[in-house]
């Protein structure tokens, strides 16, 4: 065989095999990803927390099997909480179909954790229908914490989870909050999109989001492009632990997939943080 039909044949396979992991192998994968993150925060010292984040439930490999082997994993896991930081539905997605919001939560209304199970809303729930998506999280017995506070009992006493709505889609209100807890509050804050993180308070200690999906392509060299087309920081908050400011925000690269059906370079995840 000639050399240079040799090379081609070679690049036509290393391209295929590219292919088929962005494609299939990745974006059809599930992993449980443990993540430790220190913070100067004594009341979230031993905790674990697990992060659900853009499950986008109907995109390709996001079916009710899926779901459920989700659910599984991360009960099995064991985690202290449970947040849900949002874009649980999708719309409009190739080779995906938009599953009702309804048989969403009657799927996830089946996650146990001794602190609780919350959740907010992200840009594509806000898309489709907020308020009726937030009802019947309530209704499952999972709080929503859109722009709201609750008071959970955590290993070393009380403290305060806050939600903070999807900066995104114009929903992002801290003050909204805040000005009904004690000046110098320390609390744990979720949200969907990690753009927040420059205009929420010191008060969070800890701030958890998704949203990017860690650009869903990571590439050599250029590192993750798309995270642009998520985030007005381009890659600056694309994911994992981001400390600016004296503040401190996981962002977890999440479950599903938007745009195109694929991953490349970051699998999709549950994740589970140890706070130290």
């Amino acid at each position: 065989m000639r050399p240079k039909i040799l090379l081609g044949l070679l690049g036509l396979i290393f391209v295929f095999g590219l292919a088929l992991d962005a494609f299939w192998l990745e974006p059809s994968s599930i992993r449980l990803a443990r993540h430790d993150v220190t913070v100067d925060a004594p009341f979230l010292k031993g905790m674990t927390i697990a992060v659900i984040s853009d499950l986008h439930a109907g995109a390709p490999y996001i079916d009710d099997a899926k779901i459920d082997r989700i659910v599984a994993m991360t009960n099995e896991a064991h985690p202290d909480i449970i947040l849900l930081t949002g874009d649980y539905v999708i719309r409009g997605m190739p080779f995906g179909h938009h599953m009702p919001a309804e048989k969403i939560v009657a799927h996830l209304k089946h996650l146990r954790a001794p602190m609780g199970v919350y959740s907010v809303l992200g840009n594509h729930d806000h898309w489709e229908n907020g308020p009726r998506i937030a009802s019947l999280f309530r209704a499952a017995g999972i709080p929503d914490l859109e722009n709201m506070a609750q008071v959970v009992r955590g290993h070393h006493g009380d403290f305060y989870l806050v939600g903070i709505g999807d900066y995104h889609s114009g929903q992002s209100h801290p003050p909204r909050v805040f000005r009904h807890l004690p000046a110098d509050v320390r609390a744990l804050c979720f949200t969907h999109s990690p753009d927040s993180l420059p205009i929420l308070p010191k008060n969070c200690a800890l701030t958890l989001a998704g949203h990017t999906h860690g650009g869903q392509i990571w590439l050599p060299f250029l590192g993750r492009p798309a995270v642009a087309l998520a985030s007005m920081y381009g890659q600056r908050y694309a994911i994992g632990t981001v400390r600016e400011d004296g503040k401190t925000m996981f962002v977890s690269s999440g479950i599903g997939t938007s745009l195109i059906p694929a991953r490349f370079g970051v699998p999709p995840e549950i994740s589970l943080l140890t706070i130290h």
